[in-house]
């Protein structure tokens, strides 16, 4: 459920990865014919628009608001190929733009903040949003970044005033995105594809539309409903081939359907391959699990180099291979920053699979506690429970896990069913 919105002009940013998703490859293969992608490509709209703003700088280099557009099209460009070596680059124009006009320049501390959500410092894009609305506090995109900022770092209230903030000032793609998310992670699923699908209506340019459909594509695939799923994810790719997001929601399908081919070719980002690699290693195909799990920590190397951090894929990849005990340093050191539910459900899992069950549970409750339910957090949660012996509350999560998705995970599916089925008719103690 990780989504950090960082919308900046052109098009909606979305950083999404899942957790613990795998697939048995003896399951048959998919016969529905997948929705078709468009022949004829669109125009790169995003390369169209950052080739002008280097020659407007170029005829005008003490131009400072067009160097802070140009570091929000690096950003975007980011997003869309999943290339962190664009952070830099959009760096030094946001800086350059600031240094030209230190005084009263909103735009590059905004496109500085979303650059920070981008790589994961939450703390300075919070910073950032903040200078930046004292210069203008009625700057959208101010607000945001610090709604990003402040959902990473679990001021969930605060965030909701930001979001609020943002549908007062300018409601449109960029707010109705992160409102839908904002009530997601409240719970309020229906509530979040509504406000998706007027993020839709506002939508224009191809990656936008991409945008709106992937994260439709990825509503309707949590709560189970694959075919919903692969027709959003299909017109996303209609709009914009190389989207990454509905690529990788192709692929989640196709796995779930026992075919892997969806993989191979998908963007180079952490978490497609360490889910790749669980694939292949459920599938006993042990050997090109360990190439993309080396794959993921090159891609983890790279998001560093160009100044990220990202301690909760670490955790993830510590898990992968099979290293519960660093899982748990690298978790334990991301909630000390930021108490996002997919942080608690991750340090859960991670103290699970080291057997201290005692200390996962608070964590897994916490994860759950402001009203998002994926079937993954539910699965982890009985799972704990189970490892308690409490075997009512087991039942219960791990029936939840399988209601709300029965595709979550095509190998942890069948390990909740087990599970299920080894519990004692009567439940157990709660």
């Amino acid at each position: 459920m990780r989504r950090t919105l960082v919308r900046l002009g052109l098009a909606a940013t979305l950083a999404a990865a899942l957790l613990c998703v795998a697939a048995l490859l003896t399951w048959p293969r998919s016969t529905t014919p997948a929705v078709p992608v468009a022949a004829r490509q669109p125009a790169d709209v995003l390369a169209q628009h950052i080739a002008r703003t280097q020659r407007q700088l170029r005829d005008v280099p003490g131009d400072w608001p067009t160097w802070a557009a140009l570091g929000a099209a690096y950003l975007e460009r980011a997003r869309v190929t999943a290339d962190p070596a664009y952070y830099p680059k959009a760096e030094q124009a946001a800086r350059r733009s600031l240094a030209l006009r230190a005084d009263g320049n909103s735009d590059a501390l905004v496109v500085l903040g979303a650059l920070a959500n981008a790589r994961h410092d939450f703390k300075a894009a919070r910073g950032h949003a903040e200078k930046a609305l004292t210069v203008n506090d009625h700057d959208a995109e101010a607000y945001g970044v610090l709604a990003d900022a402040l959902t990473q770092l679990g001021d969930a209230d605060g965030a909701t005033r930001a979001v609020q903030r943002m549908l007062d000032l300018r409601p449109g793609l960029s707010a109705y995105a992160r409102a839908s998310y904002d009530l997601e992670l409240h719970g309020r699923a229906g509530e979040a594809e509504s406000l998706m699908r007027q993020a839709l209506d506002n939508a224009v340019d191809p990656h936008d539309v991409a945008f709106c459909r992937a994260q439709l594509g990825d509503l309707a695939f949590g709560r189970g409903d694959l075919a919903t799923a692969e027709t959003e994810y299909g017109i996303a790719l209609s709009a914009a081939p190389a989207t990454g997001t509905a690529r990788h929601g192709m692929a989640r399908i196709a796995a779930a359907r026992g075919d892997l081919t969806g993989y191979p070719g998908l963007p180079p980002s952490m978490s497609s391959m360490v889910e790749y690699a669980l694939l292949l290693k459920a599938a006993g195909r042990d050997a090109e699990a360990g190439t993309q799990l080396d794959l993921a920590a090159a891609a983890d190397r790279l998001f560093t180099a160009n100044g990220g951090t990202d301690r909760l894929a670490t955790a993830e990849l510590a898990l992968a291979r099979g290293r519960p005990a660093d899982a748990v340093t690298a978790a334990r050191a991301e909630w000390a920053v930021r108490q996002h539910p997919d942080v608690a459900d991750t340090l859960a899992w991670a103290l699970h699979a080291t057997g201290r069950n005692a200390e996962a549970l608070p964590y897994a409750q916490r994860a759950v506690a402001g009203g998002a339910r994926p079937a993954v957090y539910s699965y982890h949660l009985g799972m704990i429970h189970l490892g308690l012996g409490q075997h009512g509350a087991a039942r219960t999560e791990l029936e939840n896990a399988l209601a709300t998705n029965p595709h979550f995970s095509p190998v942890d599916v069948p390990a909740a069913r087990r599970a299920l089925a080894g519990l004692p008719a009567s439940g157990g103690p709660r």
